[in-house]
C-alpha cells in the first residue's frame, strides 16, 4: 500500500502547471492537487494578484502566485515572459478561467440575451482559452519540449447536451470542445495532448452559493448519483489526464457529472 502512495505522488513529479482562474473554487482545487500530492510546480493565476497570493497560503508544495488576465492578449504574453524566464518551460495547461455566473445573463431566453454579454463570457471562457492554448503550445515548441504537454479545457456537459438556460455559457463552452480537438490532431504527433472536462453541477461558491436551495436540491437530483460533485473530485480527474497514466489518449471530452449525460 506504501508503495502505491509514493507511485501517486510522483504523478506530476516536477512538471510545470499553469491553471488559470485558480484563486478559488475548480481551479484551486486543480492547484492543490498538483502541488500537495503530485509534486508538480504549480503557478496560480488570477486577475487579482492579491487573491492567488492569498490562495497559494493555503497550499503546500511548490506554488507560485500570477497576475493574468486572459481578456488581454498583450498580459497574455508578459505573463508567458515570466513563468518562462523563471521556469524555462510550461508542460501543463488547465484553462479553468471563466465569466462568473451571472444570474441576470444565466435566466434570459437566447434572443434576450445582448450582444455585449455574449462577448463578455466568450472573450474569458472561449478566447482566453485560444490565448493561453495558442502561447503555451508555441512555448513547448519553440523549446523543444521532449515530453510534450497537455492541455486541459474546462467546458460544462450543456456543451454537449445543451440546456434552456444559460444559452451564452454553453455556446462559449462549446468552443472549448472544439479547440481541444483542434489541438490534439494538429500537434499530436509532437506530444501535445488535449482533453476537455464537461463538468456538470459541481459545487462552488459560484454555482452552489448563488442557488436557492430549491435549485441545489433539483441540481442534486439530476445525476444518477443525486448529488453535487466536489472540486476535488475534479481535481484528481484532472492529475491523471495530465500525467503519463494518459499518454495514449487525446481530444477526449470527459464528462464528469456524477452520471447525467451518458455518452
Amino acid at each position: 500500500m506504501l508503495y502505491k502512495v509514493v507511485l501517486y505522488n510522483q504523478l506530476l513529479k516536477d512538471k510545470v502547471v499553469v491553471v488559470t482562474g485558480s484563486s478559488k473554487g475548480i481551479g484551486f482545487s486543480i492547484s492543490k492537487e498538483f502541488a500537495e500530492n503530485n509534486g508538480a510546480i504549480v503557478i496560480v493565476c488570477s486577475r487579482n494578484k492579491e487573491q492567488a497570493t492569498q490562495a497559494i497560503k493555503q497550499i503546500n508544495g511548490r506554488v507560485s502566485a500570477a497576475a493574468l488576465d486572459v481578456t488581454d492578449n498583450s498580459n497574455v504574453q508578459k505573463f508567458m515572459q515570466q513563468i518562462l524566464s523563471k521556469h524555462n518551460r510550461i508542460d501543463i495547461l488547465v484553462n479553468n478561467a471563466g465569466y462568473q455566473f451571472d444570474r441576470d445573463i444565466w435566466y434570459k431566453r437566447f434572443h434576450q440575451v445582448t450582444e455585449e454579454e455574449q462577448v463578455k463570457i466568450i472573450e474569458v471562457d472561449l478566447y482566453g482559452s485560444i490565448r493561453l492554448s495558442k502561447a503555451v503550445i508555441g512555448s513547448m515548441l519553440k523549446n523543444g519540449n521532449k515530453s510534450g504537454g497537455v492541455i486541459i479545457n474546462i467546458s460544462s456537459t450543456p456543451a454537449i447536451a445543451g440546456h434552456v438556460e444559460g444559452s451564452p455559457y454553453t455556446i462559449a463552452k462549446a468552443g472549448n470542445i472544439a479547440l481541444t480537438k483542434c489541438i490534439a490532431l494538429e500537434y499530436g504527433n509532437e506530444n501535445i495532448r488535449a482533453f476537455t472536462f464537461a463538468l456538470g453541477n459541481i459545487s462552488t461558491l459560484a454555482t452552489y452559493g448563488s442557488m436557492t436551495d430549491d435549485d441545489r436540491a433539483k441540481a442534486a437530483d439530476e445525476p444518477s448519483i443525486k448529488r453535487w460533485g466536489k472540486p476535488e473530485e475534479v481535481a484528481k480527474v484532472a492529475a491523471c489526464v495530465a500525467s503519463d497514466t494518459f499518454s495514449f489518449a487525446t481530444g477526449n471530452t470527459i464528462v464528469i457529472d456524477g452520471g447525467t449525460v451518458l455518452l
